[in-house]
């Protein structure tokens, strides 16, 4: 085997054995000690385990199975692998760690739950695995009728917190939608951290000295189009630059002020970017590439 696929693998493999510490301190610190759910096939094994009183690391792996059948017409080999150990790791952390009751507060149990549980299912993302096998149904669905994965999950969890609302109680389906939302907030995190990017498309009759002001003063890379710009149907037609960049959103509005005092009239829009590679993008914190405007 390669060293580098080698040191991949090993670096996987670590980074999953600290998702599944960290997701099992969320729920065995927090959650379960309190009867709190979280979305996901996670969720339904809580509700499960407070209704016929079974222990949540046999359900657990039980309950995804399912799912991973699902899994193996949706993902690769391996992926579905690493998922399988790490379900059965995080059943075997929760069976053998013991915590103390840490707090009865129950907004601190929700939130600091929800945090852990999606800081660890966020680095088993990132390392290539799937923590809560929920995501395997969105996949499955998403590839038979084109629903997206996260209208997929979002219905999945609707019913089954409205479920919990009817067997158990209003509150817990209450809290444990709080929980959702921080675990998704808290996955979103990781995965993306402080390198959340927009994308800026500027279209100016002044592109020229935008683009100088962003090669020589501000140090971004940016590609620029030709396009054409006409009215209506057949009106007046225009050759015209089109300028794109790729930025940090901390630094958006900044750079936006900066097109602004070029060109007022500039037409800017402003799109989401999911995942950013290579380029310069990762001196926008520092602050010699910080625009001081």
């Amino acid at each position: 085997m390669d060293k580098n696929i080698t040191k991949h693998v090993i670096i996987d493999f670590i980074q999953i054995g600290f998702a599944i510490i960290i997701a099992s301190i969320g729920l065995k610190a927090f959650l379960l000690p309190n009867g709190f759910l979280d979305g996901g096939v996670t969720g339904i094994a809580i509700l499960l385990s407070e209704l016929f009183h079974i222990d949540i690391s046999i359900l657990l792996p039980i309950v995804s199975i399912p799912f991973f059948i699902l899994g193996y017409f949706t993902i690769t080999k391996r992926i579905l692998l690493k998922s399988i150990i790490c379900i059965i790791c995080l059943s075997l952390a929760i069976h053998f760690e013991n915590f103390s009751t840490i707090t009865d507060d129950k907004l601190i149990i929700a939130t600091f739950g929800g945090v852990f549980l999606g800081v660890g299912i966020g680095l088993a993302i990132r390392a290539g695995a799937v923590l809560d096998a929920s995501e395997l149904l969105g996949l499955y669905i998403n590839e038979k009728i084109g629903l997206s994965i996260g209208q997929v999950i979002l219905l999945f969890n609707i019913v089954l917190f409205a479920i919990t609302a009817i067997l158990l109680t209003p509150e817990i389906a209450m809290y444990s939608v709080l929980t959702y939302f921080i675990t998704s907030k808290a996955i979103d995190f990781t995965i993306q951290g402080f390198e959340n990017y927009v994308g800026l498309m500027i279209v100016s009759k002044k592109s020229e000295l935008i683009e100088h002001e962003f090669l020589k003063n501000i140090g971004l890379g940016i590609t620029v189009y030709q396009g054409v710009k006409g009215y209506g149907k057949s009106g007046v037609i225009e050759n015209n630059q089109i300028i794109h960049v790729v930025v940090n959103r901390i630094n958006a509005r900044r750079i936006s002020r900066i097109i602004e005092q070029i060109d007022e009239d500039a037409f800017i829009t402003e799109f989401d970017v999911n995942n950013v590679k290579g380029g310069k993008l990762k001196k926008f914190l520092n602050k010699e590439n910080t625009p001081s405007n």
